[in-house]
């Protein structure tokens, strides 16, 4: 039957405490009786003590009185005097000390009225000898009577000691019996006592030690890693039952709980695997977006075409290696998709192709071909690709460009892609306008030639390659021939007309590498590098001769011809190199074309001698 074990632990210590309890009662009423009996023993001691201290006194004093009789002298009186007042006070301390025993107590008053009497009669002897009645004292001694008193004093103390030296045995015979029945009691109940505690401990360790044993064999088993192990619960005491079912719940949750950890760690496993991709993924993007920040600073910065390509080509296969490609512009002028650069091996016509040509710049979105017959091939790529990439470049809606790549472009390059079509196209709308905004600074805008200020920054800059190099620069300095005439006789829409013809004939006329620039109003300027003045000079004349021949219309009427007078100076070391004393030479030579009648071409003196 299962019992409590902690009802059993009280009963059985309430039984060690009232064993305890019963030994400890035993053993100090032993101790208060033999206590007690000790005292009886000492009191019965104290009061033989005193008796024969009387006597002693008593028979002192007899000795000094006989001494003081028969000698006279005065220290034996005063032995007597002093010898009965110690008995009398020991008579009386005896009285005092036998009030607990009748009977001895009568026998210490008549000891004490003994002694009192003979004391007297001593004190009586004493004084008669003081005062010289020898005769008297003597005759008081020999009466007897003091003899008399001293037996019977004597017969009644030794009653007194005898009975006192009875009790004194008998009391000290009780001590011993006290001193045997305590002895026997701890010899007796203590080694039962440790009986009784050792059969209850090992009881209550053997009830415990099952219980115990059973739990340590299933926590050895949970320990060594099986999580099914569980307590039997039935263990005879319902303390360690409640015990036992508490730790098998506890280890049902821990098994659960462990089963949840390991599904845990496997989404935690799952996770750092996800995060880590996600970090490698972001850091690959870090390195991109890095990378595209410094190719799009580098477009930022280009100014020329040839520069952006030159960028282009160097950034790009880094951002989507092993993709050959190309990159087009839209060229708004011949609404043509133009080539700026290409890498990777491909190569590309430079005529380009129209904008209805590519299906990704008809559906504003990314078209692809990853198979044969996978999808609508664009004309501008041809019936032999089997897989390419066209993503578009808008911006606001217009067309800037197309991104063309020879390859599939996979899912992990499509961030690649879309950051890098993004940077491309704002890189290309941002070299537009500055293309735009630097063509207003330095073009004229009647005339679309470059203006006096691009003149001057361009003269200074080859006057320095050419002071490096020691090639030849010449200058031309030109301008209309009675230009007037056509503002006053039909206006300066005529005098505009006539500029803008003129303009576009020398630009037709010079070579790509002269820079043809309207110096202000009616006047122009060429900048020849690598030819000299005289060189120059049929060429310059052929232009001439052309525009003599050209007949301006404007609103529906012939302006008439016109004609154009040249000078020509080339550039030597002794002049400044702002080319403020080129251009001056120039202008005397245009100036002495003028004065020799129009329509020629004159070149510099110095500029004649120097060639010659």
């Amino acid at each position: 039957m299962v019992g409590s074990l902690s009802r059993r632990i009280v009963i059985l210590c309430s039984v060690l405490c009232l064993l305890l309890a019963l030994l400890a009662g035993l053993l100090l009423e032993g101790s208060a009786q033999t206590r007690s009996s000790l005292a009886w023993v000492t009191h019965s001691s104290q009061v033989l003590k005193t008796a024969n201290r009387a006597m002693s006194h008593l028979q002192q004093a007899e000795s000094g009185e006989r001494g003081f009789a028969l000698t006279h002298q005065a220290e034996f009186g005063e032995t007597v005097e002093s010898e009965v007042g110690g008995a009398r006070a020991a008579a009386a301390e005896l009285v005092v000390l036998t009030k607990d025993n009748p009977v001895q107590n009568e026998r210490a008053v008549q000891i004490r009225t003994l002694i009192g009497q003979r004391a007297d009669l001593l004190e009586s002897i004493a004084r008669q000898t003081r005062a010289g009645d020898f005769s008297g004292a003597q005759a008081a001694v020999a009466s007897g009577r003091g003899r008399n008193l001293m037996l019977l004093v004597e017969a009644r103390v030794g009653d007194l000691l005898n009975e006192e030296r009875a009790l004194s045995t008998t009391r000290t015979e009780a001590v011993d019996t006290r001193l045997n029945y305590i002895t026997w009691l701890v010899l007796g109940g203590v080694p039962l006592t440790m009986v009784v505690i050792a059969y209850t401990a090992a009881s209550l360790i053997r009830r415990i030690r099952r219980p115990v044993d059973a739990m340590m064999t299933v926590m050895g088993q949970l320990g060594s890693g099986d999580r099914s192990a569980r307590i039997d619960t039935y263990m005879e005491s319902s303390e360690f039952e409640r015990l036992a079912s508490g730790y098998n719940v506890m280890a049902s949750e821990l098994q659960a709980a462990v089963a949840d950890q390991h599904e845990s760690q496997d989404r935690l496993h799952l996770a750092n695997a996800e995060l880590s991709r996600n970090t490698e993924v972001l850091r690959e993007r870090g390195e991109v977006i890095e990378l595209l920040g410094g190719m799009a600073h580098r477009m930022q910065a280009a100014r020329t075409d040839e520069e952006l390509a030159s960028i282009i080509r160097v950034f790009v296969p880094r951002v989507l290696p092993e993709i050959p490609g190309a990159l087009y512009a839209h060229n708004n002028s011949r609404n043509l998709l133009v080539p700026i650069a290409a890498w990777g091996g491909l190569e590309v016509s430079s005529a380009g192709f129209a904008p209805d040509q590519c299906w990704a710049l008809r559906r504003g979105q990314s078209h692809f071909v990853i198979e044969p017959d996978s999808d609508i091939v664009c004309a501008h790529v041809g019936d032999e690709a089997d897989h390419y990439h066209c993503e578009p470049l808008l911006a606001g809606g217009e067309v800037i460009g197309v991104l063309y790549l020879k390859g599939v472009v996979g899912t992990e390059n499509r961030f690649r892609l879309t950051v890098l079509t993004e940077n491309i196209a704002s890189a290309l709308v941002n070299h537009r306008l500055q293309r735009g905004l630097r063509e207003q600074t330095i073009r004229d805008p009647l005339t679309g030639l470059f203006n006096r200020r691009y003149m001057e920054e361009t003269l200074a800059l080859e006057i320095a390659r050419t002071s490096r190099s020691g090639s030849p620069l010449s200058l031309v300095m030109c301008d209309v021939d009675h230009f007037k005439r056509f503002n006053d006789e039909f206006g300066h829409d005529a005098g505009d007309a006539v500029l803008q013809a003129v303009a576009a004939e020398m630009r037709s006329r010079f070579r790509d590498g002269d820079v043809v620039c309207r110096f202000g109003g009616e006047e122009f300027t060429i900048i020849a590098p690598g030819t000299s003045a005289v060189t120059l000079a049929a060429r310059v004349d052929a232009v001439r001769q052309s525009i003599s021949e050209l007949i301006v219309h404007q609103g529906g009427r012939a302006l008439g011809s016109m004609t154009m007078s040249f000078g020509i100076a080339t550039w030597e070391e002794n002049m400044e190199r702002d080319g403020s004393t080129l251009i001056k030479a120039a202008d005397a030579a245009l100036y002495r074309a003028k004065r020799e009648g129009r329509n020629r071409v004159l070149v510099d003196a110095r500029s004649e001698s120097l060639a010659a």
